[in-house]
């Protein structure tokens, strides 16, 4: 019987760590759909193309070249050939990823490409934005996983620079909750929903967020 996990929430609510961590103690399989958005807007700026160009950039991610591992402890990402796990990453890359993820077209065609990996794997953990609502809606466990902004952007900030201070958290802002802003006009993961189970995760650590998400899966699992 098929495990499908869906797992929504804004930039720094630990979605990734506990998507990860989960995929492992059940065996199963990982995807990160935000990486997909990132593979996306660097392959249309490799191609030199606007992003502000609606037309061109879905065309481009129509045609994209995107390997994606499902491998938890395997996360190198490969888009036209080349290995862009760290080049997605990039806060230059962050800043600007908004504008493809908001192109209706670039998220009908990623979506298409998300439910297919989902729906064709045996036990999967899919986190994203849209997971609960679009990509897999009948999704056996649905969760929404939040943090208060400051938690959030010093989570951030730790994993970009490498620090949490005042200045490293205000440079980091843009990066978090400027792109949940622009993101939540196109994809809702901001507020509960029924038949989602939100947790706030601000004062929680891992362990107790990835026990609480697998204390809800049905006992049919």
């Amino acid at each position: 019987m098929s495990l499908i996990i869906a797992i929504d929430g804004p930039s720094g609510s630990g979605k990734s760590t506990v998507s990860k961590e989960v995929a492992r103690r059940l065996g199963g399989e990982y995807l990160d759909t935000g990486a997909m958005y990132r593979a996306a807007a660097w392959c249309a700026l490799r191609r030199d193309i606007n992003l502000d160009d609606k037309d061109a950039v879905t065309e481009v991610v129509k045609s994209m070249d995107l390997r994606m591992p499902l491998d938890p402890d395997n996360q190198r990402f490969f888009c036209e050939g080349k290995d862009v796990t760290d080049a997605i990453r990039v806060s230059s890359l962050s800043r600007i990823v908004s504008k493809v993820a908001v192109n209706l077209d670039v998220r009908k065609e990623l979506i298409a490409r998300q439910q297919a990996i989902v729906y064709s794997a045996d036990k999967i953990v899919a986190e994203g934005r849209d997971i609960t609502s679009v990509v897999a809606p009948d999704a056996d466990v649905k969760v929404l996983l939040i943090a208060s902004e400051e938690t959030r952007l010093a989570r951030r900030a730790r994993e970009v620079r490498g620090g949490d201070s005042q200045a490293q958290m205000e440079e980091t802002r843009a990066e978090v909750s400027e792109r949940d802003a622009k993101d939540s006009t196109v994809a809702s993961f901001m507020d509960s929903r029924e038949g989602v189970t939100t947790i706030d995760s601000s004062h929680m650590t891992i362990c107790e967020v990835v026990d609480t998400i697998l204390g809800l899966i049905p006992t049919k699992h």
